[in-house]
């Protein structure tokens, strides 16, 4: 690097991609932010929902559904959007908005913290609304680990005597 170039040049001195993509996220792009934090919100209620929604199969016996009672079998939780092509609908969804950042036409002037507050409050009602529906038909989206069985304490004192 010589002296005088900048931080955000690269080794033959024209500035990099990501560099200014997040200096003129800084400078505004208020409007190119917001559409992407809705798409993400999007991908992530995608990624949280079953494939079959329990709630339209409560009258039909039609496949597999996720088990709503204690005594019923137990069926995989199968997601809406599987966790690769959330993470490729989500590197897609900032290229683009990398991409709209070079048009001046995205760059809308508002009043930002209205966006802010109204992308929170979207975020809090449509999670509440999500986890609702999770405790009603009792599924959950993650696993914690293998499941452990114990077998009988008393077959193993009768081996050893």
């Amino acid at each position: 690097m010589s002296e005088g170039d900048s931080v955000g040049d690269s080794v033959h001195g024209k500035p990099s991609v990501v560099y200014r993509f997040f200096t003129r996220l800084g400078q505004g792009w208020y409007i190119v932010t917001y559409a992407l934090g809705i798409y993400h919100l999007n991908l992530f209620i995608a990624f949280l929902s079953p494939k079959v929604d329990p709630s339209l199969m409560e009258d039909s016996d039609d496949g597999p559904s996720l088990p709503t009672k204690q005594n019923e079998e137990f069926r995989p939780f199968i997601r809406r959007l599987p966790e690769f092509k959330f993470w490729h609908a989500a590197t897609k969804g900032v290229l683009v908005a990398m991409v709209c950042t070079f048009f001046e036409a995205f760059n809308v002037p508002v009043f930002w913290p209205i966006l802010v507050m109204y992308f929170v409050m979207l975020f809090c009602i449509t999670m509440k609304r999500q986890i609702k529906h999770m405790i009603k038909y009792r599924y959950i989206p993650f696993t914690h680990g293998k499941r452990t069985y114990r077998g009988k304490e008393d077959s193993a004192k009768t081996l050893t005597s």
